[in-house]
């Protein structure tokens, strides 16, 4: 930490004093973006380390000084003035098809690369210049939402940021009670999953013997995590939330738990979406859970099933549902109840229609590109991980009651059918679930519909090659 930061001290006083022989952008009231564009230009022609740091650092604070319409302009101008040189371009490739070898290969490689990757590596030589480009995508995802032209410079932001946030460079630590109140501070600021009110309920996560947390950090963000795991240690696979955060409850001994649970995962920076660090993450904290605590011989998920309530709703609004019988969505009616959920007649009705609802949801509807419908699904089964257990009603917040009636499942992670597993959901689409899980879609009179509709599957074909569920 003390090499970084002197490391990074250092290029700070290079870039300030380079600085000094530049203009400040606060005192510029002309053409900030035609200033930016030259300054761009500059840049890129520039082979002095110390002026290219300080043109770098020039052009950023540019960028933190234009408004929501100037920064969209600048975006703008990465798009249409710092692509491929065209000429080049168009010269590699009439090269290419001349005399196709590695030589003209790489000669097309090289002129097809946009010049705003290179704008951007340079960008990256400015103090803090790696976390101001975060921003910056972050700025990006968000323009590209009404401006879709943008999303090829998006591609190259994405392209440059994961291979800098490559595993290799990341830094798996520890967060406990006595981390700096600064990240403990961000900790609470970035859980997505399960709300933090406040330092009593984060010490109620953190400081208790059978609480873990670890997160990854980038050597150049040593006080901003990536993203980060909560860890229950346990004597079994729990089925709701509550009971994991309650305050009463009373703590094991961790040297006494046999289970490990992942119940909380939460990305931080939104200016890294779409590159993961969840796999790895979930990975290397096993690796370390099993070195420091031998007994623990089960790693699973409670996990939130974000998409279920809007899916469920389609279904019981179509007239020709494959997931639900005409009985099922006259259960489902109690749904449209305020209170339901602290009913028992009603839940004793909605359980089992509820949870073979649920199976069907995983293990056969998808998206319009053959995907599983569930975002946190997707994620964990491409991980390799087995849908082991549905749990009704296993989180009764607000939140999740909008979002999947309540509904939580667990994911285990077996790491001797991890490959098999990973291979079955990402070259053959196929949902990796357990016995339990698969008979909860037999049970769904629903799936009857499926061998009658037209185009649809013969029972045959389910139970060959053309099945998109498998038992494990």
């Amino acid at each position: 930490m003390s090499t970084t930061s002197f490391f990074s001290d250092m290029l700070q006083t290079i870039a300030d004093r380079g600085r000094k022989l530049l203009s400040d952008p606060r005192e510029d009231d002309g053409n900030q973006i035609g200033t930016v564009e030259t300054l761009c230009e500059t840049l890129l022609s520039s082979r002095g380390e110390a002026s290219g740091m300080a043109l770098a650092a020039n052009i950023l604070d540019y960028w933190r000084c234009l408004d929501t319409d100037g920064q969209r302009e600048f975006m703008r101008l990465l798009l249409s003035n710092f692509g491929p040189k065209k000429e080049w371009l168009e010269k590699a490739i009439d090269a290419y098809r001349r005399n196709p070898n590695p030589a003209t290969m790489l000669e097309l490689h090289l002129a097809a690369e946009p010049r705003r990757q290179e704008l951007i590596r340079r960008f990256n030589l400015a103090p803090n210049g790696i976390a101001t480009l975060v921003r910056m995508r972050e700025s990006l995802l968000n323009m590209k939402i009404d401006d879709p032209d943008l999303a090829t410079v998006d591609a190259d932001f994405a392209h440059l940021l994961l291979s800098w946030f490559n595993r290799g460079f990341l830094m798996l630590k520890p967060i406990s009670w006595s981390t700096p109140a600064d990240i403990l501070e961000k900790i609470i600021r970035y859980e997505a999953v399960h709300h933090i009110g406040g330092w009593d309920e984060l010490r109620l996560r953190l400081a208790p013997e059978d609480r873990r947390c670890f997160a990854f950090f980038h050597p150049q963000l040593t006080d901003d995590p990536l993203i980060f795991v909560e860890v229950a240690l346990t004597r079994g696979i729990p089925s709701n939330i509550v009971d994991l955060l309650r305050e009463d409850r009373v703590p094991i001994r961790a040297n006494d738990a046999t289970t490990a649970v992942f119940y909380s995962i939460s990305n931080c920076q939104d200016g890294l979406r779409g590159i993961s660090f969840g796999n790895f993450l979930i990975k290397q904290v096993v690796e370390d859970l099993k070195r420091d605590l031998p007994k623990l011989d089960t790693f699973v998920t409670l996990s939130p099933v974000p998409g279920f309530a809007t899916w469920l709703t389609r279904e019981r609004k179509s007239k020709a549902s494959d997931a639900l019988s005409a009985d099922d969505k006259c259960v489902l009616d109690a749904l449209d109840q305020n209170g339901w959920a602290n009913d028992e007649e009603h839940c004793a009705r909605l359980q089992p229609v509820m949870n073979s609802a649920a199976a069907w949801y995983f293990l056969k509807a998808r998206n319009p590109r053959g995907r599983v419908v569930d975002p946190v699904g997707r994620f964990h089964l491409g991980n390799g991980a087995r849908l082991e257990r549905i749990n009704f009603l296993g989180d009764r917040s607000p939140r999740a009651m909008h979002q999947s009636h309540g509904l939580m499942v667990n994911y285990l992670y077996k790491f001797e059918d991890i490959e098999k597993n990973h291979e079955a959901f990402a070259v053959r689409r196929e949902v990796v679930a357990s016995q339990p899980v698969r008979k909860l879609v037999s049970a769904n009179r629903g799936s009857r519909n499926l061998f009658s509709r037209p185009g649809g599957a013969s029972p045959e074909e389910l139970k060959g090659n053309g099945s998109k569920e498998i038992s494990a």
